[in-house]
Protein backbone atom coordinates (compact mmCIF):
# COMPACT_ATOMS: atom_id res chain seq x y z
CA UNK A 1 0.00 0.00 0.00
CA UNK A 2 1.15 3.63 0.18
CA UNK A 3 2.47 4.18 3.92
CA UNK A 4 -0.44 6.50 4.88
CA UNK A 5 -2.66 4.07 7.50
CA UNK A 6 -0.23 4.39 10.88
CA UNK A 7 -0.74 4.98 13.92
CA UNK A 8 -0.64 8.50 15.85
CA UNK A 9 2.39 7.52 18.39
CA UNK A 10 1.76 10.86 21.32
CA UNK A 11 -1.67 9.28 21.85
CA UNK A 12 -0.23 5.27 22.25
CA UNK A 13 0.90 4.29 25.52
CA UNK A 14 4.53 2.81 25.91
CA UNK A 15 3.76 -0.80 25.84
CA UNK A 16 0.79 0.01 23.07
CA UNK A 17 3.78 1.47 20.52
CA UNK A 18 6.23 -1.42 21.65
CA UNK A 19 3.64 -4.21 20.32
CA UNK A 20 2.82 -2.15 17.53
CA UNK A 21 6.35 -2.04 16.45
CA UNK A 22 7.26 -5.56 17.14
CA UNK A 23 4.18 -6.60 14.63
CA UNK A 24 6.22 -4.78 11.74
CA UNK A 25 9.06 -5.92 12.96
CA UNK A 26 7.68 -9.77 12.74
CA UNK A 27 6.18 -9.41 9.11
CA UNK A 28 9.64 -8.28 7.77
CA UNK A 29 10.86 -11.11 9.58
CA UNK A 30 8.17 -13.50 7.83
CA UNK A 31 8.84 -11.45 4.48
CA UNK A 32 12.26 -12.06 4.14
CA UNK A 33 12.06 -15.81 5.85
CA UNK A 34 9.20 -17.12 3.63
CA UNK A 35 9.39 -15.10 0.20
CA UNK A 36 12.91 -13.37 -0.05
CA UNK A 37 14.68 -10.46 0.89
CA UNK A 38 13.52 -8.14 -1.67
CA UNK A 39 9.79 -8.22 -0.29
CA UNK A 40 11.21 -6.52 3.00
CA UNK A 41 11.94 -3.49 1.52
CA UNK A 42 8.35 -3.28 0.26
CA UNK A 43 6.72 -3.49 3.34
CA UNK A 44 4.88 -0.05 5.03
CA UNK A 45 2.95 0.05 8.34
CA UNK A 46 -0.19 -0.22 6.05
CA UNK A 47 0.09 -3.86 6.35
CA UNK A 48 0.68 -3.56 10.25
CA UNK A 49 -2.91 -2.13 10.63
CA UNK A 50 -4.22 -5.15 8.25
CA UNK A 51 -2.25 -7.73 10.80
CA UNK A 52 -3.65 -6.15 13.99
CA UNK A 53 -7.02 -6.06 12.49
CA UNK A 54 -6.69 -9.61 11.55
CA UNK A 55 -5.64 -10.79 14.78
CA UNK A 56 -7.64 -9.10 16.82
CA UNK A 57 -10.73 -10.72 14.74
CA UNK A 58 -9.21 -14.61 14.77
CA UNK A 59 -8.45 -14.32 18.73
CA UNK A 60 -5.05 -16.14 19.66
CA UNK A 61 -2.27 -15.67 22.16
CA UNK A 62 0.40 -13.05 20.75
CA UNK A 63 3.50 -12.85 23.17
CA UNK A 64 6.63 -11.11 22.43
CA UNK A 65 10.18 -12.02 22.24
CA UNK A 66 13.21 -9.77 21.95
CA UNK A 67 15.48 -10.65 19.70
CA UNK A 68 18.43 -8.90 16.87
CA UNK A 69 17.34 -7.37 13.84
CA UNK A 70 18.09 -9.15 10.61
CA UNK A 71 18.23 -5.54 8.90
CA UNK A 72 20.62 -4.17 11.84
CA UNK A 73 22.37 -6.91 14.24
CA UNK A 74 23.39 -3.86 16.58
CA UNK A 75 19.79 -3.82 17.28
CA UNK A 76 17.42 -5.46 18.86
CA UNK A 77 13.65 -5.56 18.52
CA UNK A 78 10.70 -7.30 19.55
CA UNK A 79 9.20 -9.96 17.18
CA UNK A 80 6.07 -11.89 17.72
CA UNK A 81 6.62 -15.61 19.15
CA UNK A 82 6.00 -18.06 16.56
CA UNK A 83 2.65 -19.00 15.46
CA UNK A 84 1.78 -15.24 16.62
CA UNK A 85 1.59 -13.46 13.19
CA UNK A 86 -0.84 -14.64 10.87
CA UNK A 87 -0.22 -15.73 7.48
CA UNK A 88 -2.54 -13.41 5.22
CA UNK A 89 -1.21 -10.00 5.40
CA UNK A 90 1.84 -11.38 5.03
CA UNK A 91 0.76 -13.02 1.60
CA UNK A 92 -1.14 -9.57 0.80
CA UNK A 93 2.10 -7.45 0.84
CA UNK A 94 3.66 -10.20 -1.75
CA UNK A 95 1.11 -10.16 -4.15
CA UNK A 96 0.32 -6.40 -4.14
CA UNK A 97 4.44 -5.60 -4.43
CA UNK A 98 4.39 -8.10 -7.84
CA UNK A 99 1.19 -6.42 -9.26
CA UNK A 100 2.88 -3.15 -8.55
CA UNK A 101 5.99 -4.22 -10.34
CA UNK A 102 4.38 -5.65 -13.44
CA UNK A 103 2.24 -2.64 -13.82
CA UNK A 104 5.02 -0.37 -13.00
CA UNK A 105 6.90 -2.44 -16.20
CA UNK A 106 3.73 -1.54 -18.50
CA UNK A 107 4.02 2.29 -17.87
CA UNK A 108 7.73 2.50 -17.92
CA UNK A 109 10.04 2.52 -21.31
CA UNK A 110 12.36 -0.33 -21.79
CA UNK A 111 15.59 1.53 -19.83
CA UNK A 112 13.22 3.04 -16.87
CA UNK A 113 11.67 -0.19 -16.83
CA UNK A 114 14.60 -2.14 -16.30
CA UNK A 115 14.80 -2.10 -12.53
CA UNK A 116 11.31 -3.06 -12.30
CA UNK A 117 12.04 -6.00 -14.63
CA UNK A 118 15.30 -6.96 -12.21
CA UNK A 119 12.43 -6.65 -9.31
CA UNK A 120 10.13 -9.10 -10.80
CA UNK A 121 12.96 -11.86 -11.53
CA UNK A 122 13.73 -11.95 -7.92
CA UNK A 123 10.22 -11.54 -6.18
CA UNK A 124 8.66 -14.16 -8.94
CA UNK A 125 9.49 -17.11 -6.74
CA UNK A 126 8.27 -15.42 -3.59
CA UNK A 127 4.74 -14.77 -5.49
CA UNK A 128 4.12 -17.60 -6.89
CA UNK A 129 4.16 -19.29 -3.17
CA UNK A 130 1.88 -16.80 -2.15
CA UNK A 131 -0.60 -17.24 -4.51
CA UNK A 132 -0.57 -20.59 -4.18
CA UNK A 133 -1.51 -20.38 -0.63
CA UNK A 134 -4.04 -17.33 -1.17
CA UNK A 135 -5.31 -17.90 -4.93
CA UNK A 136 -8.33 -15.29 -3.50
CA UNK A 137 -6.24 -12.28 -2.70
CA UNK A 138 -4.10 -12.87 -5.77
CA UNK A 139 -7.04 -12.62 -7.99
CA UNK A 140 -8.04 -9.56 -5.77
CA UNK A 141 -5.11 -7.85 -6.95
CA UNK A 142 -5.50 -8.37 -10.50
CA UNK A 143 -8.86 -7.38 -10.95
CA UNK A 144 -7.65 -3.99 -9.07
CA UNK A 145 -4.79 -3.72 -11.31
CA UNK A 146 -6.83 -3.95 -14.75
CA UNK A 147 -9.87 -1.87 -13.37
CA UNK A 148 -7.02 0.98 -12.65
CA UNK A 149 -5.25 0.71 -15.68
CA UNK A 150 -8.54 1.05 -17.62
CA UNK A 151 -9.64 4.06 -15.63
CA UNK A 152 -6.52 5.76 -16.55
CA UNK A 153 -6.27 4.95 -20.12
CA UNK A 154 -9.47 6.14 -20.31
CA UNK A 155 -8.31 9.58 -18.75
CA UNK A 156 -10.97 9.65 -16.12
CA UNK A 157 -11.39 12.59 -14.21
CA UNK A 158 -14.11 12.10 -11.77
CA UNK A 159 -12.48 11.11 -8.36
CA UNK A 160 -15.20 8.61 -7.30
CA UNK A 161 -15.16 7.05 -10.21
CA UNK A 162 -11.30 6.84 -10.04
CA UNK A 163 -11.06 5.88 -6.34
CA UNK A 164 -13.05 2.65 -6.93
CA UNK A 165 -10.73 0.05 -7.64
CA UNK A 166 -8.83 1.11 -4.81
CA UNK A 167 -11.12 1.10 -2.54
CA UNK A 168 -13.10 -2.17 -3.47
CA UNK A 169 -9.92 -3.76 -3.50
CA UNK A 170 -9.12 -3.30 0.24
CA UNK A 171 -13.16 -3.71 0.82
CA UNK A 172 -12.52 -7.03 -0.55
CA UNK A 173 -9.12 -7.75 1.47
CA UNK A 174 -10.33 -6.45 4.77
CA UNK A 175 -13.65 -8.92 4.29
CA UNK A 176 -10.93 -11.71 4.52
CA UNK A 177 -9.98 -10.76 8.32
CA UNK A 178 -13.01 -12.26 9.25
CA UNK A 179 -13.14 -15.85 11.00
CA UNK A 180 -16.94 -15.95 9.71
CA UNK A 181 -19.27 -14.29 6.85
CA UNK A 182 -20.49 -11.40 9.23
CA UNK A 183 -17.99 -9.02 6.69
CA UNK A 184 -20.15 -5.93 5.83
CA UNK A 185 -18.52 -4.02 8.79
CA UNK A 186 -15.02 -4.83 7.56
CA UNK A 187 -15.97 -3.91 3.78
CA UNK A 188 -17.08 -0.84 4.54
CA UNK A 189 -13.85 0.17 6.37
CA UNK A 190 -11.77 -1.55 3.76
CA UNK A 191 -14.01 0.75 1.27
CA UNK A 192 -13.69 3.90 3.00
CA UNK A 193 -9.77 3.55 3.78
CA UNK A 194 -9.02 2.35 -0.14
CA UNK A 195 -10.67 5.76 -1.11
CA UNK A 196 -9.28 7.90 1.62
CA UNK A 197 -5.99 6.40 0.21
CA UNK A 198 -6.35 6.60 -3.32
CA UNK A 199 -7.84 10.14 -3.39
CA UNK A 200 -5.04 11.52 -1.10
CA UNK A 201 -2.46 9.88 -2.59
CA UNK A 202 -3.94 11.54 -5.90
CA UNK A 203 -3.13 15.01 -3.87
CA UNK A 204 0.15 14.17 -2.95
CA UNK A 205 0.95 13.35 -6.15
CA UNK A 206 -0.56 15.91 -8.49
CA UNK A 207 2.23 18.35 -8.80
CA UNK A 208 4.85 15.88 -9.84
CA UNK A 209 2.19 13.58 -12.29
CA UNK A 210 1.84 17.54 -13.67
CA UNK A 211 5.29 18.10 -14.22
CA UNK A 212 5.67 14.53 -15.70
CA UNK A 213 2.50 14.54 -17.61
CA UNK A 214 1.37 11.42 -15.77
CA UNK A 215 -2.08 10.38 -15.12
CA UNK A 216 -4.01 11.96 -12.37
CA UNK A 217 -8.08 12.40 -11.83
CA UNK A 218 -7.31 15.58 -10.42
CA UNK A 219 -4.81 17.31 -13.17
CA UNK A 220 -7.98 18.69 -15.26
CA UNK A 221 -8.73 20.66 -12.63
CA UNK A 222 -5.66 22.55 -12.40
CA UNK A 223 -3.20 24.77 -14.34
CA UNK A 224 -0.50 27.18 -14.16
CA UNK A 225 -2.30 30.06 -12.32
CA UNK A 226 -3.90 27.55 -9.19
CA UNK A 227 -3.24 28.04 -6.22
CA UNK A 228 -2.70 24.82 -4.56
CA UNK A 229 -4.22 25.65 -1.08
CA UNK A 230 -7.64 26.96 -1.78
CA UNK A 231 -7.71 24.37 -4.36
CA UNK A 232 -6.66 21.09 -1.66
CA UNK A 233 -8.86 22.88 0.62
CA UNK A 234 -11.87 23.24 -1.10
CA UNK A 235 -11.84 20.02 -3.22
CA UNK A 236 -9.99 17.52 -1.45
CA UNK A 237 -9.91 17.83 2.41
CA UNK A 238 -13.74 17.61 2.22
CA UNK A 239 -14.00 14.47 1.10
CA UNK A 240 -10.94 12.83 2.75
CA UNK A 241 -12.73 13.87 6.11
CA UNK A 242 -16.37 11.77 4.11
CA UNK A 243 -14.30 9.05 3.95
CA UNK A 244 -12.61 9.13 7.61
CA UNK A 245 -16.33 9.54 8.86
CA UNK A 246 -17.38 6.21 7.16
CA UNK A 247 -14.17 4.27 8.20
CA UNK A 248 -14.71 5.06 12.06
CA UNK A 249 -18.42 4.53 11.68
CA UNK A 250 -17.63 1.31 10.45
CA UNK A 251 -14.73 0.08 13.06
CA UNK A 252 -17.73 1.23 15.72
CA UNK A 253 -19.40 -1.43 14.09
CA UNK A 254 -16.90 -3.99 14.63
CA UNK A 255 -16.80 -6.58 17.77
CA UNK A 256 -12.99 -5.54 18.33
CA UNK A 257 -11.65 -6.37 21.94
CA UNK A 258 -7.68 -7.10 21.38
CA UNK A 259 -5.47 -4.32 20.47
CA UNK A 260 -8.91 -1.97 20.11
CA UNK A 261 -6.79 0.46 21.73
CA UNK A 262 -3.98 0.37 18.90
CA UNK A 263 -6.43 0.06 15.92
CA UNK A 264 -8.69 3.36 17.46
CA UNK A 265 -5.55 4.99 17.45
CA UNK A 266 -4.90 4.80 13.49
CA UNK A 267 -8.48 5.41 12.58
CA UNK A 268 -9.79 8.13 14.82
CA UNK A 269 -6.16 10.39 15.56
CA UNK A 270 -3.32 8.48 12.99
CA UNK A 271 -5.54 8.46 9.42
CA UNK A 272 -6.24 12.43 10.28
CA UNK A 273 -2.75 12.89 10.90
CA UNK A 274 -1.13 11.55 8.01
CA UNK A 275 -3.46 13.50 6.08
CA UNK A 276 -2.74 16.83 7.51
CA UNK A 277 0.62 15.81 7.56
CA UNK A 278 0.43 15.68 3.57
CA UNK A 279 -2.25 18.23 2.61
CA UNK A 280 0.43 21.19 4.78
CA UNK A 281 3.35 19.94 2.84
CA UNK A 282 1.81 20.10 -0.28
CA UNK A 283 -0.32 23.32 -0.08
CA UNK A 284 2.63 25.19 0.08
CA UNK A 285 3.86 23.93 -3.67
CA UNK A 286 2.36 26.08 -6.86
CA UNK A 287 2.01 24.04 -9.60
CA UNK A 288 3.95 25.28 -12.75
Amino acid sequence: MFGYVKAYKPELRIKEFEFYKAVYCSLCRDLGKKYGIVYRFSLSYDFTFLALLHMSLVGGCAPTKRKRCVCNPLKKCNFLCAGGLPEMPTAAAVIMLYSKLNDNIADEGFFKGLVFRLLKLLSKKGYKKAAKQFPQIDEIFKEYIFAQNELENNNETNIDIAAEPTAKMLSQLFALCSPNDKTLALERLGYSVGRWIYILDAAADLRQDIKKNRYNPFKSKVDENTDVTQFLNQKVTFSLNMCIGEAQNAFDLLDIERFKNILGNIIYIGLEDSQKAVLDSKSKEKVK
